[in-house]
């Protein structure tokens, strides 16, 4: 017996040292293998946490684009059937709460995908929806009546302003910018999400492990709201009343942009264009056409119409500046010494230049004009006369200098390319028409940034700064990241010169072609413009004015374009300098900038 139970014994030892061999045999050369197969069997539970995009503020701290909570409603079919005596109360309850999600809707997913464990009923539903069914959830009464519900949170963007800004702003779809600021600082707005994960383990209890989310950074713009919501409303006022000299005008103008600045360090107070577009619902295009005609409209024409709409005409829209470009002929002349501030020139009504005859706006001639009086009557013939002193070389020299085809680089996508839009020397050398008419403004293009930006080289004393749009970005607890400075790119004229030209373009506002920009007590200089579209036989203009005030300290400058107003006659079309003195008159007081001291009358 004895003998036996040894033998029983060994036998059971070999067969264990055998079993642990094999395992060992197995762990070496397929433990990889099967740790996958374990792992594959277990129950994991991971959900991701999504990261908040950064906000965009304006320069005090409004918010114009936010993110807000938002979730959707999950069903899992295989626990709300594993759960009979639930579905009914679970079924009422949901469509009770979210109107949205039908009946029909919940009983074809329980029947058509008994064992999903993941169906999305209603995406995006607001937080007091979700919290409406929550409460029925974590009510002692009604808490075990509910089961296989429930939510994925996510974020939506909300602009509170709604048009506001809209073309700068721009606007996202989840987490990809469209245009504009969103766009322009995609990378910057956006974060990292977060996750929540782990298993099941052998006990059932939850091992479980969670990242928390890295949300994006927030812009603080140079924008004001408040100037921003001034010049919009001027410019909607101004277009409203082109619209009645055209009966059955849907739009007032083409396009009708503004540009508000602090000459001083390139930042953009104000920028609006017209037609805008709601930010919140982007796409909407009943406010300029009728059900009929958008649904005779084809998809493709839909969105030719939405991207004109959605461009940013002040940087993406090229056109010929006309007479606001005078100041800088003369700015060019005076600076380089070819122009000496004596001269006098003899405007009678045009100017014979390579065969071609070329009219001043008064054809019947000015007579004799200074510097100073060519500016103020916006004498063509006169600046004609300088152009030939200056020469091309000056010319070209000085349009590098202050931009005039370089793009500006300001922070926004969809900047123009003007290279190709400019007279190179040769060409200027060619023929003298080509220089004869760059002197007003015409035969080459400009974007309105580069205009503006240059312009406040002429009044600020020659520092040509980088226009932006952002100032400041913040981390999620509004600590700043990043500080943007003010950038001069280059010198354009020298002080005496600005001072010089400040002074010539006073009298225009006060005695000459500008006057209809004046605000009583305020010293403000400026120039207007109105520049002859291509082609030219179609009577099509582009009008526009550009001021500064105060004239012996210049604290802002305003740029009205008006592409083709909708009125009778378009070349005496003074909205732009209408809508100037109307935005001057409002922010000027708001800026704290002082009326001039009137006389005590006697």
């Amino acid at each position: 017996m004895h003998n036996k139970l040894y033998f029983v014994f060994g036998f059971i030892c070999v067969l264990f040292v055998g079993l642990i061999v094999r395992l060992m045999y197995i762990e070496y050369t397929s433990g990889e293998k099967y740790e996958k197969i374990v792992l594959s069997q277990q129950e994991y539970d991971s959900t991701i946490i999504p990261y908040q995009r950064g906000d965009i503020l304006d320069s005090k701290g409004t918010v114009l684009a936010t993110c807000v909570d938002v979730y959707n409603v999950i069903l899992d079919c295989k626990v709300l059937n594993a759960n009979e005596d639930k579905k009914q109360t679970t079924v009422d309850a949901l469509v009770r709460c979210f109107p949205e999600i039908t009946r029909e809707t919940i009983e074809t997913q329980l029947e058509k995908h008994p064992d999903r464990e993941y169906t999305i009923l209603a995406k995006h539903v607001s937080y007091e929806e979700m919290s409406a069914f929550e409460d029925i959830m974590q009510d002692e009464d009604t808490a075990d009546t509910i089961a296989g519900v429930w939510f994925e949170k996510e974020y939506t963007r909300t602009y509170p302003y709604n048009s506001l800004a809209a073309s700068l702003i721009g606007f996202s779809t989840s987490t990809t910018g469209v245009i504009g600021l969103e766009n322009q600082y995609n990378d910057v707005l956006n974060g990292t999400n977060g996750r929540a994960y782990g298993y099941y383990n052998a006990d059932s209890n939850v091992e479980q492990t969670v990242v928390e989310p890295e949300n994006g950074y927030t812009l603080m713009m140079t924008i004001d709201t408040n100037i921003q919501a001034i010049v919009e409303e001027a410019i909607l006022q101004a277009n409203e009343e082109m619209k009645q000299e055209t009966e059955g005008a849907v739009l007032g103008s083409d396009n009708t942009a503004v540009i508000v600045m602090d000459p001083n360090n390139g930042e953009i107070l104000a920028m609006a264009n017209y037609p805008g577009f709601d930010l919140n619902n982007p796409k909407d295009l009943s406010a300029y056409f009728t059900e009929e005609e958008l649904a005779a409209m084809s998809e493709e024409d839909q969105m030719n119409v939405l991207n004109n709409i959605w461009q940013n005409y002040t940087i993406s829209k090229t056109y010929e500046p006309g007479s606001t470009f005078k100041p800088f002929t003369e700015a060019m002349g005076l600076d380089s010494g070819t122009l000496h501030g004596d001269e006098t020139y003899l405007c009678d009504g045009s100017e014979w230049v390579s065969g071609h005859e070329i009219h001043c706006v008064n054809r019947s001639g000015h007579g004799m004009e200074d510097l100073r009086g060519a500016l103020r009557d916006s004498c063509n013939d006169s600046l004609m006369q300088m152009s030939y002193a200056i020469g091309p070389a000056n010319f070209a020299k000085y349009m590098s200098d202050y931009g005039f085809g370089q793009k500006t680089n300001i922070d926004l996508p969809g900047e123009a390319s003007t290279a190709s839009l400019v007279f190179t020397e040769e060409q200027l050398a060619e023929t003298d028409s080509n220089l004869a008419i760059s002197s007003f403004g015409q035969g080459f293009n400009v974007t309105m940034i580069q205009l503006a930006s240059s312009f406040c080289s002429l009044i600020n004393g020659g520092d040509l700064y980088q226009p932006h749009v952002v100032k400041k970005i913040l981390d999620d607890s509004g600590n700043t990241v990043q500080e943007i400075a003010p950038v001069v790119m280059k010198e354009t004229v020298s002080q005496e010169v600005s001072d010089t030209l400040r002074d010539y373009m006073l009298t225009v506002v006060d005695e000459g072609t500008g006057a209809k920009a004046a605000v009583e007590g305020y010293a403000i200089g400026g120039k207007t413009g109105t520049a002859e579209k291509y082609p030219r036989i179609e009577g099509n203009y582009v009008v526009s004015f550009i001021g500064f005030a105060p004239a012996d300290d210049p604290q802002v400058v305003v740029y009205v374009v008006i592409d083709t107003p909708h009125v009778a006659d378009q070349s005496h079309c003074s909205q732009s300098s209408y809508i100037a003195k109307n935005i001057f008159s409002q922010i000027l007081p708001y800026l704290n900038i002082q009326r001039i001291a009137q006389p005590e009358a006697e």
